[in-house]
Parts: C-alpha cells; sequence; structure tokens
C-alpha cells in the first residue's frame, strides 16, 4: 500500500491526507442490514435532488438564450444545458464554515435553524475521524493544530488518531468557546428533519490509497484499513433518526459503507472524472460531489482538466445528483445552479437567491 504523505487541503489549505477521493455490483439496499434499512428511496432522491430538477426527471433544454449574471446571453453551447436548478438541496459544509466554528455542536445548531438570515441547510456536512481510543469524532484534519494561516484550529496538539479522547474533545475549536464533539452529540444538536452528509474523512491510517479506483486484492486491502471505522461510524448513526448521505474521496470507505448501510452515497471526485463515474457505478451511489471546476457551463470551468466532460448531464442520464464544492459566494452559487448542478456544498447559508 502506498504511504500517503499529508497534503494541503483542496479546499482549506489545511494539512490533511485525508482529502481527495472487486466492485460492489447488484447491490440490493432492501436486503441490507444495518441503520438505513427502512429509508425509501424515493425519499432520499428527495432529499437529494433541488424539487424542480427532480421534478424535471431528465435533461431540460433551454429554448432561448438567458440573460446571465454577469451582463450579455448564453452562448448557443451553453443554452444547450441543463435547466437551471431553482431549488437546490443546500449542504453545510462542516455547518456553515464560513459563519460557524465548523464541525461544532454550535454550527449544526445553526446551520439547521428555523430562523435565521439564511437559508436552513437540508443536509449538516461533518467530517468524521477517530481518536486513539477508537471513537469517532467531528473533525476535519489529520492534526489538532493543523493550519497554515496562522490560527491553528484548536489549542491542541497532535494527530487526531494518536491522541486520547478526553484530549481531543476538550480541545477548542477556532477559540470559539467550543469543542471538539464526538460524532453522537453532534448528531443529537441536528433536528431528525435536517439530513447529515457524513464525510469519511480517514480511519486512522497513513497507509491510504488516495483518489483512485481500485481493483481486486488491492480495493480489499484499502476496505480492510477502513472496516472496523466505518462500521463504528454505522452503529453510531443506528442509534438516530437522520437521512444520511456518505461521501468520500477514498473508493475503499464507501466501499465499506456499502456493504455495512443503504444510506446515500456520493463519491467526491478530484481529478479523474472516470474514476468518480466509475466509483459511483459500482456502488449504486445516489449522488456525485465535484469540485467547482468540473462543471461545464461556468466560469469556473477547467477546460484543460476536463474539457472532454460534461459531468452534470452524464449524472442526469444516470439519475445522479451533483452537488458541488465548495460554495462561497452568491456569485459561485448562481453560476453552478444556472449550469444545473442539484446542490451546492456552502460556507454560507445565504448564498442561494429566493
Amino acid at each position: 500500500m502506498t504511504e500517503v504523505p499529508r497534503l494541503g487541503c483542496p479546499v482549506c489549505g489545511s494539512s490533511s491526507s485525508s482529502h481527495a477521493v472487486d466492485a460492489v455490483s447488484g447491490r440490493d439496499r432492501d436486503a441490507t442490514d444495518g441503520f438505513g434499512a427502512a429509508l425509501d428511496s424515493r425519499r432520499r432522491r428527495a432529499l437529494l435532488l433541488g424539487t424542480a430538477t427532480a421534478a424535471a426527471g431528465a435533461v431540460g433544454v433551454a429554448s432561448v438564450s438567458r440573460p446571465v449574471t454577469d451582463g450579455g446571453t448564453e452562448s448557443a453551447a451553453a443554452a444547450d444545458a441543463p435547466d437551471r436548478t431553482t431549488d437546490p438541496t443546500l449542504i453545510a459544509h462542516r455547518g456553515f464554515a464560513g459563519e460557524n466554528p465548523e464541525n461544532t455542536r454550535a454550527a449544526a445548531r445553526a446551520a439547521a435553524r428555523e430562523e435565521g438570515p439564511g437559508r436552513r441547510a437540508d443536509l449538516v456536512e461533518v467530517d468524521v475521524v477517530p481518536t486513539a481510543d477508537g471513537d469517532v469524532v467531528a473533525f476535519h484534519d489529520d492534526e489538532l493544530s493543523g493550519r497554515d494561516d496562522g490560527l491553528g484550529l484548536t489549542d491542541e496538539t497532535g494527530v487526531v488518531w494518536e491522541t486520547d479522547t478526553e484530549t481531543v474533545t476538550s480541545a477548542e475549536v477556532l477559540r470559539s468557546g467550543e469543542t471538539v464533539p464526538r460524532l453522537g452529540a453532534l448528531l443529537e444538536s441536528i433536528p431528525a428533519d435536517v439530513g447529515v452528509n457524513v464525510e469519511l474523512k480517514n480511519p486512522g491510517s497513513t497507509s491510504l490509497r488516495f483518489a483512485e479506483k481500485l481493483d481486486g486484492d488491492a480495493l480489499e486491502a484499502q476496505r480492510s484499513v477502513w472496516r472496523p471505522f466505518v462500521e463504528r461510524v454505522v452503529e453510531i448513526l443506528d442509534g438516530h433518526d437522520h437521512e444520511v448521505l456518505f461521501s468520500s474521496f477514498y473508493e475503499a470507505a464507501l466501499a465499506v459503507a456499502a456493504e455495512r448501510s443503504t444510506a446515500s452515497l456520493a463519491p467526491i471526485l478530484w481529478e479523474s472524472v472516470a474514476d468518480g463515474v466509475a466509483i459511483a457505478d459500482a456502488y449504486d451511489a445516489d449522488a456525485l460531489h465535484p469540485p467547482a471546476a468540473m462543471v461545464r457551463g461556468t466560469p469556473f470551468f477547467d477546460d484543460a482538466r476536463f474539457g472532454g466532460t460534461d459531468l452534470v448531464r452524464t449524472a442526469r442520464d444516470r439519475g445522479w445528483a451533483v452537488n458541488a464544492w465548495t460554495v462561497d459566494s452568491w456569485y459561485r452559487a448562481d453560476r453552478l445552479l444556472d449550469a444545473g448542478v442539484d446542490g451546492l456544498i456552502a460556507d454560507y447559508s445565504a448564498l442561494v437567491r429566493e
């Protein structure tokens, strides 16, 4: 197995080895034991897809050129694109990390509030890692103090999975007075009618296969690394009533989640659209989570890297939702919705214009 160095997180620049992305074929979700056995697939789809997009059920083609937010009209190529999403799924990235101390109970409560200046989240996204004692905590980075902006994420030091639970859960997050929560405690802060996007961040290992589509012995070896941790996560979720969406940059994490749960799955894409699509196909995914740079028809689209792909159209053809990350401005949100993405993984609650 490849030793994975700690890399800068593509979203926040933090030090983390966890950021980046025998297939299970013919998986029967209804026959799978676990906390999600009672989930109805139509209910899952209603949560993951924006109302207007889900109702359409297919790619819509605009009949005329629409005005765009920065002036002018779309090109002919852009007009031949999915209809604008008018009621997107809003996923609170780490509990709207631009507004709240990330991955804390306060962030979860704020993201799920019914009254406030912004929109209530449809799902709260939370990163999960283990402590040295095997407890599951809500935390993004590998290092308790691992940020490059001069402000440590917490007031403690050390690698999370090499640090005891008491120390980890006593660590203050971003000088906010909030401490790192266990996953169960964070879930208790989220009403049952708000979904939870659990990102399987790291099982406590640096021997992970990073952003790869695997097969055979290589995949089975990685499953064995992830299995104990994912089983603990599923056990905790089993004690709560939220709808759950598992996401990960790691195929093996999703493979184990598919074995142990009937909850929705979403590969997080990084450099390879083909690998992301293959993983989604393999595990009967309900969604894809691409970076904004993969979304054709936006100013953010990286033609040099992804010019041969139309991810939104591919996803629509297969019945997957597309939830783009990380959305930190109303302009970015507006253009992604113009391009037909179904959901926004957002740092702020007020990015979707009414």
